[in-house]
């Protein structure tokens, strides 16, 4: 098996961009041993404090969060960085070369009952024209991400990533401490009757979308034997997806503050969409493609439908129209 670093000399990834993206899972590798050590490592339960989005805060979200932060900015080729627990964007190098956004742990809920979590990361390349530290660093569509991937936690810790060409799986080898390739090209098939969504907030949605899921769990024979995957947490959701095909759907809703469904556009959105399309996936807001959507709020938000081909388009043609 090709290590990391082989594959992506070998994919013409230039050397600062490696030695970046080599840094950020440098500390993967302790979130997934703090997250291995779980109760052990006296690291699972709340804080008392709630982030920007209004979430409770997990003691393990707080220790991701300033382990990637530290370590990023410790970095010469990082000019800022922004993550979801962060109110704006953190400062670094004025010179450096690139920018990053992660979502430190995604799924958080999740930490206590040892069930699915990942780190979600992005990087772009930095702007000249606004202050090296400014929040609008990061105002740059989906389309120009540099590279894309998340790090899900599990019985074993994969990475999942792309730098504009495939989408590759790798494995920590823990024996040796480095990803390993384990599967080249992540393919998504264009037809599935899998699906995740959150089925307790179907009294919010708005008519076309609840007939939707009326058809698809009910009436439609067309979706016979369709089924309900759910694990609480985008990273896991949207893997099973590019391992399996079926589509995920965070929809807006009626609820105040959900006009535009509960997904980051730059923390999860965006970096899943690049996955996803280079997976051979769709990604859509509102039926328009989430790369193409340039973002005007570091937090901003984006209803999601992603996955195989098929389903993305007949949710986006019934629902939608």
């Amino acid at each position: 098996m090709k290590r990391l670093n082989t594959v992506l000399k070998e994919d013409g990834v230039r050397t600062d961009l490696i030695l970046l993206i080599r840094t950020i899972l440098a500390t993967s590798k302790e979130i997934a041993f703090r997250v291995g050590q779980g109760e052990l490592a006296g690291v699972l339960g709340s804080t008392m404090n709630e982030n920007i989005q209004g979430e409770v805060q997990k003691k393990l979200d707080i220790i991701a969060n300033q382990l990637l932060k530290d370590i990023l900015l410790d970095d010469s080729s990082v000019r800022t960085v922004a993550s979801e627990e962060e109110d704006h964007a953190v400062g670094g190098h004025p010179e450096g070369t690139f920018i990053v956004a992660f979502d430190p742990l995604d799924g958080s809920s999740n930490i206590d009952v040892n069930g699915q979590i990942g780190t979600i990361f992005t990087i772009y390349l930095a702007r000249d024209d606004v202050p090296f530290d400014s929040d609008e660093q990061f105002n740059q569509p989906g389309v120009s991400q540099v590279c894309a991937g998340y790090v899900l936690y599990g019985p074993s810790s994969l990475l999942v990533m792309t730098t504009g060409g495939p989408t590759r799986c790798y494995t920590l080898d823990s024996t040796h401490g480095g990803y390993l390739l384990t599967n080249p090209q992540l393919q998504i098939p264009s037809q599935s009757r899998e699906f995740a969504v959150n089925m307790a907030n179907y009294r919010y949605w708005d008519e076309p979308t609840q007939v939707y899921f009326d058809k698809l769990l009910y009436t439609s024979e067309s979706f016979e034997k369709s089924s309900i995957r759910w694990n609480a947490a985008m990273v896991g959701d949207v893997h099973r997806i590019l391992c399996r095909g079926g589509l995920f759907l965070y929809p807006q809703d009626k609820r105040v503050g959900n006009d535009n469904g509960k997904i980051r556009l730059l923390y999860e959105a965006n970096p899943l969409a690049m996955l996803v399309e280079n997976a051979g996936g769709k990604a859509t807001s509102r039926g328009a493609r989430i790369l193409d959507i340039t973002p005007d709020d570091l937090h901003q938000r984006v209803p999601v439908t992603l996955g195989s081909i098929e389903p993305v388009d007949y949710f986006n043609n019934s629902a939608l129209s």
